[in-house]
């Protein structure tokens, strides 16, 4: 099970039930780290968020009493680099997936920074805490009337030149526009001209990538894609991943134990750090059946991202996103992102 329940009080005195995740996602739904950094600070703080489920309506309440690693998604993760050292100091884990595209001629991803000072955020956050803790991800990869196979190689190459010292991994994945109706109406509603991938530029893009890797040699996987590239070197992903944790993090012991995980330090008798797994995690169950994700409670909230991405699959209007970080602004530590628990 990804996780336990307990009892919590709330800031006003009511006591309620809450789920307790060991391992917290913030956030496939939204971009907190750019928007919600001090939001999020402020919650961890008070021990606890309320989340609204996306497909009922329903309110809930996420303890953050038995967290030991934060998964952060982020296309510009700057404003949240003030608040690491608060994590560090507190005991708490984490690791950052750095979604870093550049669509930026033909205006797909509107509100994010430039390029320039995106790659330089993701530089400096490489010094600051490691490059095995932050992925980058060039995500989705988008056919377009003016954007082919070898025009996403061409930006995904100008890119990597300049990461390829200061991260371990890229992920990618191929825009599925005709399974997500949102994401289908949003793209024609923008009159953005895009195409669907077949399984013949996958490959030509796989190919592409693999010989760009050449030179880099990062660890190279797809994000919830069912087609084989393994000919290619091209793993699929694990974005919550266990054994990146493991590498992470050995040290915290109940973050072994959650995983089913017992370490063995290097002694007389061990020349170097024996891991015995007492179990698999089970794949998260709430995710599309090709992702490998192990079990994380996201925190994140749909409609709430003013990136306003043209692509964007969690925003249902620019117009509704906006409206909902106006409602944020006015009430900053809400107990929730979004202070409502209507779909509006």
């Amino acid at each position: 099970m990804a996780w336990s329940k307990i009892s919590i009080t709330k800031a006003d005195g009511e006591r309620v039930e809450a789920q307790a995740p060991v391992i917290v996602s913030a956030s496939r739904a939204t971009d907190i780290p750019a928007f919600y950094p001090d939001w999020l600070v402020e919650r961890v703080k008070a021990g606890y968020v309320r989340w609204t489920n996306p497909f009922n309506g329903r309110p809930l309440y996420v303890s953050f009493a038995r967290t030991r690693v934060f998964v952060f998604w982020s296309k510009n993760p700057a404003p949240l680099l003030k608040h690491l050292d608060w994590f560090d100091e507190h005991g708490y884990g984490y690791y950052f997936q750095f979604t870093l595209n550049d669509y930026e001629t033909e205006r797909l991803e509107p509100n994010v920074p430039p390029l320039a000072e995106r790659i330089d955020t993701f530089i400096r956050l490489s010094e600051r805490v490691g490059k095995e803790k932050v992925i980058w991800r060039f995500d989705p990869l988008i056919l377009t009337e003016t954007i082919g196979v070898d025009e996403l190689l061409r930006k995904i190459e100008r890119i990597g030149q300049r990461l390829k010292d200061y991260t371990d991994k890229l992920v990618f994945s191929f825009a599925d526009i005709g399974a997500y109706t949102r994401v289908r109406n949003n793209l024609v509603k923008e009159a953005v001209p895009y195409r669907e991938f077949d399984e013949q530029a996958m490959n030509e893009l796989a190919s592409g990538i693999s010989r760009l890797n050449t030179d880099w040699k990062l660890q190279l996987a797809t994000c919830a894609e069912a087609i084989p590239l393994e000919a290619y070197g091209i793993a699929h992903n694990k974005c919550i991943d266990d054994d990146l944790l493991i590498r992470l993090f050995p040290e915290d012991q109940a973050l072994m134990d959650y995983l089913g995980v017992r370490i063995i330090n290097p002694d007389l008798f061990h020349s170097e750090r024996i891991i015995e797994r007492q179990g698999t995690n089970r794949k998260d169950p709430g995710q599309r059946e090709a992702c490998q994700c192990i079990a994380s409670k996201d925190i994140g909230e749909y409609n709430t991202c003013p990136h306003l991405c043209k692509y964007c699959y969690a925003n249902a209007s620019p117009e509704r996103a906006l409206r909902h970080w106006q409602q944020h602004l006015r009430n900053p530590h809400a107990e929730t992102i979004r202070e409502t628990s209507s779909n509006t």
